[in-house]
C-alpha cells in the first residue's frame, strides 16, 4: 500500500483513525469534511473491550483517560416524576466515556501534520475504473485516488454514490429524537435522570460542564424522514409527542426554542449484504451503524480502522482480498452489537425485531 493515493469521506472518528493508520503505513492520505472545521459538541462517546487496543495504538489512550466524564447513575423516575429506581453508570457510559469534541479534537491533532483535510467540501461523484477511482467534489477540483473510503455516517454519501440510496441500506427502529443542551437547573452532578412514558423517553444528564444538562427527547416514529425535515417541523413533532407531559416536559419544550444547539436523529441501523463495491469501502456507522443507543458506535468505528488498515497492510495492494478480509473479520462483531442495538433502542420505545 506504499504511496497510494487514499481518500476518506468524514472527519468524525473513523476517518481520521483510518487516515493515521494508513499514513503510518505510507499511504498518502485525504480527508475531506462537509463541515467547515473540525466538529465540536455531540453527545459523549464510549470505549469497551478491544477499543481500548486501538486508543493505544493510534497513542492517544492517556490523553483520552484524562477526557473521561467520570458519569456516575442515571436515576429512573416514574410517571408521576417521583423516583423509582437507578441504573449503573456502565448502563451508557462503557468502561470509559468522554465528550465527543475531545476525541475528534484529539484525532485530528495527531493527523494534522501529515493528512490532508479538505473541510467545507464533499463528493458528489464517484466513477472508478481500473486504475483508479475519479472523484469529482462539490468545491474543490476533480482528482484520482487509488482507493475511497466512507466514514461519513449514516447518511453517508459515498454509500449513496457508490451503493444506492439511503432507504436501501437504513433499517429504521421506531424512533427519533431532539438533543439540546440548557441551563443545568436540576443541578445534577456527572448524573443522569430518565423517565419512561408511554412511547417516549426524556433522558437529562450533566457530566463534563457543571452548569450545562443535555436533553434528549426521543420518540416512536414509523420511519426516518424527520431527519430531513427543518427545524420547525422536528420542532413541533417533538411538542406533539410529549403534549400534556408532565414532570420537566413543559420547561424543556421551552428550553429547546430557545437552544442554539438543537440536533434530531432518528435512530436506524445500515444493513448492507457488502461493505465495499470495487476500490470503494465503508467504515464505521456508514457500513453497519448499530443504533446510537447501544453504546458501540465509536468503539465499531476504531476496531473497524484498524482491521482495514491491517488488511489492507498484509495484502500488497490486493484491495479485493483486504475488503474480503476485513469484512470476514469484523461482521460477527457488528451483527452482535446490531442485536444490542435493538434491544437497547426497545427499552426507549422503539422496535427491538
Amino acid at each position: 500500500m506504499t504511496n497510494a493515493k487514499v481518500l476518506i469521506s468524514g472527519a468524525s472518528v473513523a476517518g481520521p483513525a483510518l487516515a493515521h493508520l494508513l499514513h503510518r503505513d505510507g499511504c498518502q492520505v485525504t480527508v475531506v469534511e462537509r463541515a467547515p472545521a473540525v466538529r465540536g459538541g455531540g453527545y459523549s462517546v464510549d470505549f469497551r473491550g478491544a477499543a481500548f487496543e486501538v486508543l493505544d495504538e493510534l497513542g492517544i489512550l492517556d490523553e483520552v483517560r484524562e477526557c473521561d466524564t467520570k458519569m456516575g447513575g442515571t436515576t429512573l423516575i416514574d410517571e408521576s416524576g417521583a423516583v423509582s429506581g437507578e441504573l449503573p453508570a456502565e448502563a451508557f457510559a462503557g468502561e470509559l466515556e468522554v465528550p465527543k469534541q475531545d476525541l475528534t479534537r484529539i484525532l485530528h491533532r495527531i493527523t494534522a501534520d501529515d493528512i490532508e483535510y479538505m473541510f467545507d467540501d464533499s463528493i458528489v461523484e464517484l466513477a472508478e475504473h481500473g486504475a483508479g477511482v475519479t472523484v469529482k467534489f462539490e468545491r474543490g477540483a476533480t482528482r484520482e485516488f487509488d482507493l475511497v473510503f466512507g466514514a461519513d455516517g449514516v447518511y453517508s454519501q459515498v454509500r449513496r454514490l457508490a451503493f444506492g440510496p439511503h432507504e436501501e441500506a437504513l433499517h429504521h427502529l421506531g424512533l427519533s429524537g431532539a438533543g439540546f443542551t440548557t441551563a443545568n437547573y436540576l443541578g445534577l452532578d456527572h448524573s443522569g435522570m430518565l423517565q419512561f412514558a408511554g412511547n417516549a423517553a426524556i433522558f437529562l444528564f450533566s457530566s463534563g460542564v457543571p452548569d450545562q444538562l443535555t436533553v434528549s427527547l426521543s420518540f416512536a416514529t414509523d420511519s426516518p424522514a424527520l431527519d430531513r425535515c427543518g427545524r420547525a417541523e422536528q420542532e413541533a413533532a417533538v411538542r406533539a409527542a410529549f403534549a400534556g407531559r408532565g414532570w420537566e416536559a413543559p420547561r424543556l419544550l421551552d428550553a429547546m426554542a430557545e437552544a442554539d444547539d438543537f440536533s434530531f436523529a432518528s435512530t436506524c441501523q445500515v444493513h448492507l449484504d457488502h461493505w465495499s463495491q470495487g476500490r470503494i469501502a465503508l467504515l464505521g456507522d456508514a457500513g453497519y451503524c448499530a443504533a446510537p443507543t447501544a453504546g458501540m458506535g465509536t468503539s465499531q468505528a476504531l476496531l473497524g480502522a484498524r482491521s482495514l488498515a491491517r488488511r489492507l497492510a498484509a495484502a500488497n495492494g490486493d484491495h479485493c482480498a483486504a475488503f474480503a478480509a476485513y469484512e470476514a473479520e469484523l461482521r460477527p462483531y457488528v451483527a452482535e452489537n446490531q442485536e444490542k442495538g435493538r434491544q437497547a433502542v426497545a427499552m426507549f420505545g422503539g422496535r427491538a425485531e
